[in-house]
């Protein structure tokens, strides 16, 4: 099925993008003075925010689209500065919820995808198993949307708000998002409802229904609200005043001197009379911290996972070890809070290379520079470093992990 007027790229791979509509004024949310809902904080952060971290996090999805309206432009920037700017791109959206999506669809056209995943901003505690769920179904070729059972009893009523009759629940479901659907179906859907003079479809499982597509529930595994009056604010902010799971490691390293003309550390080449010692790269800074983040998740050390004996590693990057362990990370959907690193050496100097290194562990990390510390300091001419003979470094991570602490017993 393809779009009136609209010619859909014939060639896809297996790819998914998220598109969250942000279009909305949210007044019920305050009052005239205050922003639209999504950029309101909640626990310190925009909503807007926190709801695209919840796809930036999952390794299924590639790209996000954000509809916002035309004059939120300079909200959204700053709700998504601390992200990778590459992954996200603001669309304008239309004047409605469903022209909103529309307009998000369409963009996608310059670099289509496979499946699409359509989230209300406003819903911001979006837990990573059902996302897994909606991933896992989308890709069987359905439509698929979260809903969660009716557990009120449901009656009707007349126009003078008396009661008529009650409603069997049983068959009843509340449809929520994210809604995920094969990309060219959903966009023909679209273009179709447009057309023909559709413009305020609230969700759109009605819109793919309407076009005969098949849509599949899946059942949402913990309360996913819509934000829409000041007392959903509330109590969303009691789901982030649990005791988190915050996991902490610690990484040591240490390489000796060989004759050469530059000293890796932290990702930076030092322009050096020596060089550091080692199978890979001997990324001293690296490697500890790499045995830090192992740590938060219990995987052993990176000789583990990157032996010494393994010709494959010599000379390698040790951005690959750090990849590698951020990867164990974001499959348990763990985050990084923050990274500190201490090198400890005689020379070279630390200093005139401090921020290089601290933008390229926040680019490899995927978080806001000010999350980094890098520090130095010399042994005072005590032991093998205090001879000048190598470099040492002793690195810690904090890693938040999803839910809270187990409970004790």
């Amino acid at each position: 099925m393809t779009p009136r007027g609209k010619i859909v790229p014939p060639d896809y791979e297996e790819r998914m993008a998220a598109l969250i509509v942000a279009a909305g004024r949210g007044e019920r949310a305050g009052g005239p003075s205050d922003s639209p809902k999504q950029y309101r904080r909640l626990a310190g952060e925009p909503i807007l925010r926190r709801t695209v971290r919840v796809f930036l996090d999952h390794p299924a999805i590639e790209r996000i689209y954000i509809a916002i309206h035309p004059d939120d432009e300079a909200l959204a920037r700053g709700a998504i500065a601390p992200f990778d700017a590459a992954r996200i791109l603001l669309v304008h959206g239309g004047r409605t919820r469903q022209l909103s999506v529309l307009a998000g669809l369409r963009a996608m056209m310059d670099s289509p995808t496979e499946f699409v995943l359509i989230h209300d901003a406003a819903r911001p505690l979006l837990d990573r198993q059902t996302l897994d769920a909606v991933v896992d179904e989308v890709r069987r070729g359905n439509g698929v949307i979260v809903g969660r059972p009716v557990t009120d009893t449901v009656k009707s009523i007349d126009p003078s708000d008396t009661i008529v009759g009650t409603i069997d629940r049983d068959s009843l479901i509340r449809a929520q998002t994210p809604q995920a659907f094969p990309y060219p179906s959903i966009l023909a859907a679209h273009e179709d409802a447009a057309a023909d003079g559709l413009e305020n479809a609230t969700d759109d499982a009605s819109i793919a229904a309407r076009a005969g597509m098949t849509v599949r529930i899946v059942r949402g595994r913990s309360a996913n609200p819509k934000i829409t009056f000041p007392e959903d604010i509330a109590l969303a902010e009691r789901s982030f005043s649990i005791v988190p799971d915050v996991r902490v490691g610690n990484g040591y390293d240490v390489h000796r001197f060989e004759d050469g003309d530059a000293v890796i550390l932290c990702g930076v080449a030092i322009p050096f009379h020596r060089k550091l010692s080692g199978h890979s790269d001997a990324d001293v800074g690296l490697h500890a911290l790499t045995d830090a983040l192992l740590a938060t998740v219990g995987a052993g050390d990176i000789g583990t996972h990157f032996p010494p004996s393994d010709p494959q590693w010599r000379g390698a990057e040790s951005s690959i070890f750090l990849r590698h362990a951020i990867g164990l990370l974001r499959k348990e959907g763990a985050r990084i809070a923050n990274a500190d690193v201490t090198l400890i050496a005689e020379e070279p100097k630390i200093g005139p290379h401090r921020e290089a290194m601290t933008n390229r562990l926040a680019e490899l990390m995927g978080i806001e520079p000010h999350r980094v510390s890098i520090k130095a300091t010399t042994n005072e001419k005590m032991g093998f470093v205090g001879r000048n003979e190598g470099i040492a470094a002793i690195a810690t991570a904090s890693v938040i992990f999803p839910g809270g602490l187990p409970d004790e017993g």
